[in-house]
């Protein structure tokens, strides 16, 4: 199972106690107490593992370590250890506290998102002219703690939308070495899957139905996913009674959703048309080229369509790399 959105708590450290301490040298007198460290910060880091958010399946909280207090003898504390996590490129990190959005876009790429708290002053840093021995030490200041939703929102480089039960998932499986799940049913995709042809990701999104903007259905989960892909496979089954209005039905929860996703480039596909007539594959391409659609017949079936669908993949590979 791939988890893509988690709600958890993060505590940088606090900062350690200042010392009250006096020197103990024979013929040096005077304070002597150490100030207290810092505590650690809590980053995270950009990976490319897509799967790393399901750590936090069971652990719901980060902690980074706290400083050391001070010692006597001028001995300062320690300094606490920071905490990097690492999470997917393309996370989204809700701070539910404040409202501010932070986005890891780039593998390697450090976000602070608690920072430590100081350490607080020895007695030594509270001398003065009229006070020799002071008695006076800070305590160490706490550390950030906020609670974040962190929420995957893949970078893919071409997205298969569709109603459910459009042959997604069987494209994907023919083009790429991923096993995705397939079976005659809705919503046999509940989550998004990947695969990779050559240096491209393709993103399998969950089929959505009409009010999927609106929740229904996979609801956002699947329209969150389309975002960022780069350009969009639009499947409508050769099989369904109204080629057009399931075509509109997924635009329609697109530009819902968020207006940009329609200016995507689509490419739109008349798939499992293998499964009825000829007559009437060339009569729904008709009828989608009426409305202004373009559709390209496809089987998994039929090399040649197969062969179509490649050319495409190769020049968005030549378009990425130029």
């Amino acid at each position: 199972m791939l988890i893509d959105e988690v709600i958890i708590k993060v505590k940088a450290g606090n900062g350690g106690n200042g010392a009250v301490a006096f020197n103990k040298n024979l013929m040096e007198l005077g304070p002597a107490g150490g100030n207290g460290g810092t505590g650690g910060n809590v980053f995270v880091e950009g990976s490319s593992d897509l799967t790393l958010l399901n750590q936090f399946r069971f652990k719901k909280e980060i902690v980074a370590e706290n400083g050391g207090d001070g010692r006597q003898q001028f001995v300062d504390g320690s300094r606490g250890k920071d905490v990097i996590v690492k999470v997917p490129v393309g996370t989204v990190l809700h701070n539910l506290d404040t409202g501010e959005d932070l986005e890891v876009l780039q593998i390697g790429e450090k976000i602070c998102i608690a920072r430590c708290g100081q350490g607080g002053k020895g007695n030594f840093l509270f001398r003065s002219s009229t006070n020799t021995t002071p008695k006076e030490s800070q305590p160490g200041k706490p550390g950030e703690s906020f609670t974040f939703k962190f929420e995957l929102k893949y970078i893919a480089d071409v997205g298969l939308i569709g109603l459910p039960n459009v042959g997604k998932s069987s494209l994907l499986n023919e083009l790429t070495s991923a096993k995705t799940k397939v079976a005659n049913y809705h919503f046999t995709t509940l989550e998004p899957n990947l695969g990779v042809y050559y240096d491209l990701i393709l993103a399998d999104l969950p089929g959505l139905i009409e009010g999927a903007s609106e929740g229904k259905g996979l609801g956002i989960k699947f329209l969150k996913h389309v975002e960022r892909t780069r350009i969009l496979f639009h499947l409508v089954s050769a099989q369904s009674d109204d080629v057009v209005g399931d075509y509109k039905t997924v635009r329609n929860e697109l530009k819902r959703y968020n207006k940009e996703l329609i200016k995507k480039q689509e490419y739109v596909f008349l798939s499992k048309s293998d499964e009825v007539s000829e007559s009437e594959v060339e009569k729904k391409l008709k009828q989608l080229k009426k409305s202004k659609v373009v559709a390209i017949p496809l089987s998994i079936l039929q090399e040649k369509s197969i062969i179509a669908v490649k050319n495409i993949l190769a020049t968005t590979q030549r378009e990425k790399t130029a």
